[in-house]
């Protein structure tokens, strides 16, 4: 098909109203993290702040009990970071960067750990959890593994992060258990993982390059391109000229479409540079969140589809800290907005 250009504005809502952040979303929960491509949840609260914001109705209580339930895991998936996806999602997405995450871990510790040793620990790991879950910190005790060693392990045996822990009301992602023990059996292949990664991220964050998708799952981009140019018909290219590929029928709204305030938490996907080209994080903005003495990033809000200023939740209220001077009736939105997420947060 013909190459249309696209402005930065129109990727920037084509984003937003893939990330449900033009309008919030009724539906199911695991249905909905499946569409925002998972939530990238390092800390974890920034998961329920980022569904909040998406979702009509959605309380704390409702992620929680996904996790509870099985219908959404939590488990170190793209680019080695922890992430919520549903239980369908999961086993496709780990299949499609299992290979590629494990050769990466390897070339790190050439010479130093072979792959026969990771892979015994984790057989013993594998034994240890068939009673049940247990915490980081017994396993490392049990197993007399390095620290390094420990991060290896999970490249050969599938852990998911167990509720309570990795939850609002229990922070730390500590309490370990097997995929195989938590979830249905699974092996769909690492060709169908590589597509399933290819169609979330476009159904998330597209339209987008070869190399933004690449960035995003943590494989090589000539991994990736193949399976884009089979699976993603549509063709744009960007003010630069880029080549971005997109599914036959995901949104796309007019670039004059309006965008209401919105907040997000730290680590928000939106605001990694995968999703460089749509502009949701101006570029003078990026060493502010981004940077050696915040290296976790910090909570934002958005004006008119951008981030316009960062925010904190102390004594019961929730304090913005606007980048730059903001217009009267964009202020008024952005307090009513903030004291929204106060009464969810409190």
């Amino acid at each position: 098909m013909a190459e249309r250009a696209l402005s930065e504005r129109a990727l920037n809502r084509a984003l937003l109203a893939r990330q449900m952040l033009l309008e919030r979303r009724a539906g199911r929960l695991a249905d909905a993290v499946e569409r925002l491509g998972g939530l990238q949840t390092q800390y974890a609260p920034s998961g329920y702040i980022g569904l909040w914001s998406r979702l009509e109705g959605f309380a704390r209580n409702d992620l929680t009990g996904a996790l509870e339930r099985r219908a959404v895991v939590q488990g170190t998936i793209m680019r080695a970071t922890i992430h919520m996806v549903s239980a369908a999602d999961y086993p496709l997405l780990v299949a499609g960067v299992r290979e590629a995450r494990r050769d990466w871990w390897l070339r790190v510790h050439r010479n130093r750990i072979a792959a026969a040793t990771v892979a015994e620990a984790a057989a013993r790991t594998r034994a240890l959890l068939t009673d049940g879950p247990l915490r980081r910190a017994e396993l490392v005790r049990r197993l007399g593994v390095t620290s390094d060693l420990w991060n290896g392990i999970g490249l050969w045996v599938a852990l998911l992060r167990a509720p309570p822990s990795g939850t609002w009301e229990q922070r730390r992602a500590d309490l370990y258990v097997t995929a195989a023990d938590w979830l249905a059996p699974a092996d769909p292949g690492r060709e169908a993982g590589i597509a399933h990664l290819v169609r979330r991220y476009l159904g998330g964050f597209g339209p987008a390059s070869v190399r933004d998708i690449a960035t995003w799952a943590g494989l090589p981009p000539a991994v990736i391109k193949p399976v884009a140019e089979e699976i993603a018909p549509r063709r744009f290219r960007d003010e630069a000229g880029t080549t971005l590929v997109d599914l036959a029928r995901a949104p796309m709204p007019d670039e004059d479409t309006p965008a209401p305030v919105r907040f997000l938490g730290t680590w928000d996907p939106t605001l990694l540079v995968h999703a460089r080209r749509t502009g949701i994080l101006p570029e003078r903005f990026r060493p502010i969140l981004f940077n050696t003495k915040t290296p976790q990033s910090m909570p934002t809000f958005l004006v008119d589809g951008r981030v316009a200023g960062a925010w904190r939740y102390e004594d019961g209220r929730v304090a913005t800290t606007p980048f730059e001077p903001l217009a009267a009736g964009v202020a008024r939105e952005v307090a009513a907005e903030a004291e929204r997420l106060a009464a969810f947060m409190g």
